[in-house]
């Protein structure tokens, strides 16, 4: 993704900033993401690794990064975030 597009992409559902996933935030969350333990805010379980994610400033929520185009859509978000 086009670390430049971050200073002018925001949360779909507060407005708050995004910033990009780090490698070790990366690799936690895929790993709890195949293993089936956090879906998407839909329901849906996320069954392939992100190439990135954005979290919101809060860091109660993210959004995936798929093919470098960052899925900006509240039902695609990730809850229950615990990167560490």
């Amino acid at each position: 993704m086009e670390t430049s597009l971050l200073r002018i992409l925001c949360c779909p559902e507060t407005g708050q900033s995004l910033r990009l996933t780090d490698e070790t935030e990366l690799a936690n969350l895929n790993a709890h993401l195949l293993s089936g333990s956090i879906p998407n805010r839909s329901g849906q379980p996320i069954n392939v690794p992100l190439d990135g994610a954005l979290i919101r400033a809060d860091q109660r929520c993210a959004y995936p990064i798929r093919d470098g185009i960052p899925i900006l859509v509240i039902e695609e978000a990730i809850n229950g975030l615990n990167l560490q």
